[in-house]
Order: C-alpha cells, then structure tokens, then sequence
C-alpha cells in the first residue's frame, strides 16, 4: 500500500506567500484606485454645477424661449451636480484605473500577449472616449432639436435635471460601448471564436443587428438611430481589417517558432505567404 506522504509546513508556507502577495497587491491597486478618484473629484467638486450646466447645454439651446430645465426633488439642485461631477471624475480616472488593472496582469503574461493586449487596453479606452465625445457634439443637438420640436401642442418642456443626466449617462455609456465593436471583434480572432472570413460573411446581419441596436438605445427619432448604427457599421469594418492584420501576425509568429524548434532554415517571404494560405484555407474548411 503506497503511503501518502504530508507535505512539509514550510512548502505550504512558500505557496501561501505568492497568494497573499498577490491580494496585497491587489488591495494596494484597488486603494490607489479609489483616492486617485476621490482626489479628482475633489478638484471637480467647487465646479460641479457648471459641469453639469455645460453637460445641458445640448438640451438648453432647443428649449422653446421662455422654458428653462426643472428640479422635482427636493435635494436633487444639491445632489445632481455632485453625482455628475463624481461620474466625471471616474471617466477622467479611467486611464489610471486601467494602468493599475494592467500593472496587475501584465506580470503573469507571456511576452507576445503583452505586444497585443497593451494595444487593445489603450484602443479601447481611446475609443471609449471618442464614443462619448461623438454623443455630446453629433447626437445630442440633433436629438434634442428632433424631440423639442416634436413636443405635442400645450406640453411645456421642462426636463428634470435628474432624469436629464440618467439620460445622457446612458447615452454616453451606449456610444462608448458602441465604439469598442473593433476591440471585441479583434479578440473573439485572437481566441478563435471566429475568423475574418466568417465576420465578413456575415456583413448583412451585422448591419440588420447595428440598425436594431440604435432603434433601442437611442431616442425614437431616425437620426440619432442612424448616428449610432452606421459608425457600429464602419467600427466593425474596421475590426475586420484589423482583425486579418493580427490573425497574420500570429500565423508569422507559430511559423517562426515552428522553424526554431525544427532546426530548419528560415523560411522565405513567397513560402511564408504560402504557408499562411494554406493555413487560412484550412481553417475556412474547418469552420462550422
């Protein structure tokens, strides 16, 4: 009968310090996280309510003369600007945040993930931003002229402030995610949940699909339908370009290693792009 031995006390010590370790740093992250916010809210604290009024602005300039944006609650001129200037301060935090996330990750990944998941970090959040800045300048005007003007006769517009910024957070958060479409289709590539090919293939519901996401996250009008759907359209062709451009680097990546382990000499440029036709070919065989 073989006999289990007990392992000794000082290796169960040595696996519990990487583990502790580990949560201390990520304590440490997390708190540099949240004072990083605090601090940037505090700048923005004494300047919360002209914050908020350059965040109305859009909608002010369409109000018929004489009417002026409404506060239901009691506290809500108090609160409202503060609760936006705590969401801006977490939108201007956003690169330190994911710079903590990434100094958190970064050791435990391999060199090549490095080279493509720094990239992806620093897109997305670029493009998180621009999606935001396209609502404010692009879509709210023409919304808010579309739904001011469309006001039935005797309805006074006076928007609450606190359904006002519900509102606009869920319009910036919808156009930020809109714009991360290139950064999600480049990773559903790199984890082979798809190919190039199959996305392109798939362009005519992938338009259906972006009109039908603008219908049900924007306004009932077809411009800002139409301003959410048709840049998702471009966002994904340009995922798919790039997408081809990353899948080509990994097969000249797996191809070098390939020739270093054989021991073979280095292959040529024509049999390289040889080789990565056959590969895609393949692979086209291969997908469902």
């Amino acid at each position: 009968m073989t006999e289990h031995k007990a392992p000794h006390p000082d290796e169960e010590v040595d696996l519990e310090q990487p583990f502790l370790s580990h949560l201390l740093e990520l304590r440490d992250r997390i708190l540099r996280s949240v004072v990083a916010v605090i601090l940037v809210f505090l700048a923005l604290a004494p300047f919360a309510n002209d914050l908020y009024h350059l965040l109305a602005g859009p909608m002010l300039r369409y109000l018929p003369e004489g009417s002026s944006m409404i506060a239901t609650g009691v506290a809500a001129p108090f609160f409202i600007p503060f609760k936006f200037a705590l969401v801006a301060a977490i939108f201007i935090a956003v690169p330190y945040l994911l710079y903590q996330a990434w100094a958190f990750i970064a050791p435990g990944l391999y060199r090549h993930e490095k080279r493509i998941a720094l990239p992806l970090l620093v897109s997305s959040t670029l493009l998180f931003y621009a999606g935001a800045a396209f609502a404010y300048f692009v879509v709210f005007p023409l919304a808010f002229a579309f739904l001011t003007a469309a006001a039935p006769e005797g309805v006074a517009v006076m928007p609450d402030i606190s359904a006002y910024l519900d509102f606009a957070l869920t319009i910036f958060f919808a156009f930020g995610v809109a714009f991360e479409v290139p950064v999600a289709t480049v990773l559903m590539v790199m984890t082979g949940l798809t190919t190039p090919e199959a996305l392109a293939a798939k362009r005519p519901y992938i338009i259906v699909a972006a009109f039908v996401i603008g219908m049900i996250l924007t306004p009932p009008d077809i411009i800002s339908q139409t301003l959410l759907a048709v840049p998702m359209w471009m966002l994904f062709e340009a995922g798919v370009f790039f997408s081809r451009y990353v899948k080509k680097l990994r097969r000249e990546r797996e191809a070098a290693e390939a020739t270093e382990g054989t021991g073979s000499p280095p292959l040529s440029e024509e049999e390289m792009e040889a080789e990565l036709d056959r590969a895609e070919q393949e692979e086209e065989r291969q997908a469902p």
